[in-house]
């Protein structure tokens, strides 16, 4: 027992938190199975690199901030004709990351652009990236904070370190001078360093409007489209076709 105690200390010193957690039972099961050393060794070594991949891609899932729905597995092309199985095919290999080229995926509300951005992301974790999920409205909030709290500078340096961010509504809501311009040297900084898909509603027109700043706007949608693929979707939205309410009573007549 001594031993055994032993080594629950070396694996804690050494940070190998299965064997740490489970000596006992490893031990015994390495007993019953009558392993050789050689054998033993490679499946502690093996179960503990398993073990730390899981570990550091369930940390990466929770870092990325995904909303709910984001399988793209369970795409629906019945619905939206704007995209193909062959063209979400090629995206979703993710080669233009590789190439620090971004996305820019246009079109109404509840078109599918967010579940399009949301599952990319997701297959880039899957993947081994550094991916985020995010909207326009908390980089905002991230870019004017980082100075100040702890978190919002943790959330910033971790734009500065990723592979791919998705930007959510971008142009969505008027964005203030300080704001935009704070906004735009952030995209500068990531300028072929870190892809960035973009999902909005507005045009490049709108997006001048929204930032009050012609020049800016233009600068923005320069290092934006300079590598880019734009997609645009089209249709009625997905979630006003497939709503659901609480009573189940009919009230589609009245909205």
């Amino acid at each position: 027992m001594e031993k055994i105690k032993q080594i629950k200390q070396y694996a804690d010193y050494l940070r190998l938190t299965l064997l740490r957690n489970q000596a006992e039972h490893l031990i015994h099961q390495a007993q019953i199975d009558k392993s050789t050393h050689l054998d033993y060794t490679h499946n502690i070594l093996e179960q503990e690199v398993l073990q730390r991949q899981k570990s550091d891609f369930e940390r990466r899932i929770k870092l990325a901030r995904l909303p709910r729905n984001h399988d793209l597995n369970q795409y629906d092309y019945n619905f939206s004709s704007s995209i193909t199985k062959h063209q979400m095919k090629e995206i979703r290999e993710l080669m233009w990351l590789e190439q620090a080229y971004n996305i820019v995926l246009m079109g109404p509300s509840g078109t599918g652009k967010s579940y399009i951005a949301a599952g990319l992301v997701n297959d880039a974790v899957k993947k081994g990236y550094r991916a985020y999920f995010t909207t326009m409205e908390d980089v905002i909030d991230v870019l004017k904070m980082k100075e100040m709290t702890a978190s919002a500078l943790s959330h910033y340096n971790r734009y500065l370190k990723a592979h791919l961010i998705a930007i959510d509504d971008i142009m969505l809501l008027p964005v203030k001078k300080h704001e935009a311009v704070s906004f735009f040297n952030l995209i500068n900084h990531l300028h072929e360093q870190c892809s960035i898909i973009i999902t909005t509603n507005k045009s490049p027109k709108q997006w001048a409007e929204a930032l009050d700043d012609e020049v800016l706007a233009t600068a923005l949608l320069d290092r934006i489209l300079y590598h880019c693929e734009v997609i645009k979707l089209e249709g009625n939205s997905y979630r006003m076709e497939n709503r659901k309410n609480i009573l189940g009573n009919d009230i589609d007549k009245n909205i």
